[in-house]
């Protein structure tokens, strides 16, 4: 049986009611509208000719065509991506989103793709000094992090006594820390370790022991539970055919 197949069976299947018709929207138009910020390799960047790559760019095309339909993305941003998940500018938010308390009261995730934590990225010569909560947490320290969401949240948690800015722009906030105006930014532990791959023997991970915390990607889906499931029973396929899997590992070798 085909994918597809099975995705049309799991419709078929009886007491499977709809919440509501997302699903019903998505086909009347032909498009599954992803909502992605562009901003976070490997996950999702948008290039300068607002085309868009990365490892959930790939995934997002992948489930428009199981779905049978167009694709599109739908620009927004971690400051914004709650409020514009509510107003219903997009069906699904796809590119490294964190399944968080907030956002489930608002829409259903999908199963983990990611499981990762918090991490500091620095200059290569602090990656010794910086390993540590407390060792960030200083008045000399100048902490950077981008607006909105996850990041800011913990800075403002735990780094209260830091120099902390909020840099607007999550693109090239990490050449504040390589140019010597910031000193550390702790944000998730794979946007660390790729970008330390981008600015090699500049940018480092912090020597810590351990992530700070521990946080989970999926994909956030809009209140439909034939959607749900549709998009439950494609990521299982996805998942254990080992397509996630090669998806993010090229993603990750992608400069």
């Amino acid at each position: 049986m085909t994918r597809i197949a099975v995705l049309l069976l799991t419709l078929l299947l009886p007491g499977l009611g709809r919440a509501e018709a997302v699903l019903d929207a998505i086909h009347a138009r032909g498009v599954l509208r992803v909502g992605t910020t562009g901003d976070y390799k490997p996950f999702t960047f948008r290039n300068a000719d607002a085309s868009y790559v990365g490892a959930d760019i790939d995934m997002a095309r992948r489930l428009a065509a199981a779905l049978g339909v167009g694709v599109a993305f739908v620009p927004t941003s971690w400051g914004h991506l709650n409020d514009d998940f509510a107003a219903g500018k997009f069906d699904i938010a796809m590119g490294g989103v964190t399944n968080l308390p907030a956002r489930v009261a608002l829409g259903p995730f999908s199963r983990t793709t990611f499981v990762d934590g918090k991490r500091p990225i620095v200059r290569c010569g602090d990656r010794d000094r910086f390993a540590s909560i407390a060792a960030i947490d200083r008045p000399e320290v100048r902490v950077v992090v981008n607006p909105g969401a996850s990041n800011e949240d913990f800075a403002r948690a735990n780094f209260p006594h830091a120099a902390l800015t909020v840099y607007p722009d999550n693109v090239t906030v990490f050449d504040e820390i390589a140019q010597g105006r910031e000193d550390v930014m702790v944000t998730d532990g794979i946007e660390v370790d790729h970008q330390a791959a981008m600015h090699k023997s500049v940018l480092c991970p912090a020597a810590v022991p351990a992530p700070f915390t521990r946080l989970e990607k999926a994909y956030w889906v809009r209140r439909d539970a034939d959607l749900e499931r549709l998009v439950g029973v494609w990521l299982d396929g996805e998942i254990a055919s080992g397509g996630w899997q090669r998806t993010l590992d090229a993603a990750l070798a992608a400069p």
